[in-house]
């Protein structure tokens, strides 16, 4: 598989200072880390933040900005983010209004973004979180306990981002996102492996005429292949 990258140890990092370069009227980087945030911090409203392992451009960077997520932050290639991360990402967008975190279903993600909660309460900070488990293919795989949550995220950022645009208060953004959650279901497909840059090889094998349903994004096993 052909790739565009520079350094293989800076591919995250790179691929931040890309985006930054696209678009600098409307992000911008944290000093701290991999974190992005809208270029005007908005005050008066629900912030919004989202993020999980880089390797799913444009998830979640590129969601970042009026309507949707006002921070997102990017662990390496398929790792979560860090709790720091996460927490610098949450005190540069906090408002008198609250904190939502958006966190797909993976063990990881949870748990750095529950910690990093933790963390931004202790400041005083007001935060709810919600769960996407969208994925209807598999339960309970390498990286989750139920449902995984995958492109159906995308769907919770439009959404409970642009009910937050309006003004609307914490308890009803998290509402509406956990009914955006309760009503979009996803499955995915693979027809070539991944590979992660650092290991330059495959994560599985698949041939040139096979395809595995309902395949996880880290390369999770899937329902079958036909």
């Amino acid at each position: 598989m052909k790739k565009i990258i520079n350094e293989v140890a800076k591919v995250e990092d790179q691929m931040i200072q890309g985006m930054i370069k696209a678009y600098p009227k409307h992000i911008q980087k944290l000093d701290c880390g991999n974190v992005v945030v809208r270029a005007k911090k908005k005050e008066g409203k629900v912030a919004l933040i989202s993020g999980g392992g880089s390797g799913h451009e444009p998830a979640h960077g590129g969601f970042v900005g009026e309507g949707m997520l006002d921070a997102a932050v990017a662990g390496t290639v398929f790792t979560s983010p860090t709790p720091d991360q996460i927490y610098e990402g949450i005190k540069a967008i906090s408002t008198d209004k609250g904190v939502l975190m958006v966190i797909k279903n993976y063990t990881g993600d949870v748990m750095n973004f529950e910690m990093a909660a933790e963390m931004a309460q202790a400041e005083g900070v007001s935060i709810k979180q919600v769960v996407v488990n969208d994925d209807v293919a598999v339960k309970d795989s390498l990286y989750t306990v139920g449902r995984r949550g995958v492109a159906g995220t995308i769907f919770v950022h439009k959404i409970a981002g642009a009910k937050a645009e309006e003004g609307a208060d914490l308890d009803a953004v998290q509402a509406t996102a956990q009914k955006v959650i309760d009503n979009v279901r996803t499955m995915g497909m693979a027809i070539k492996p991944c590979i992660v840059p650092a290991s330059g090889k495959p994560g599985f094998e698949l041939s040139d005429d096979e395809m595995e349903v309902g395949i996880g994004i880290h390369g999770e096993p899937g329902t079958h292949r036909e």
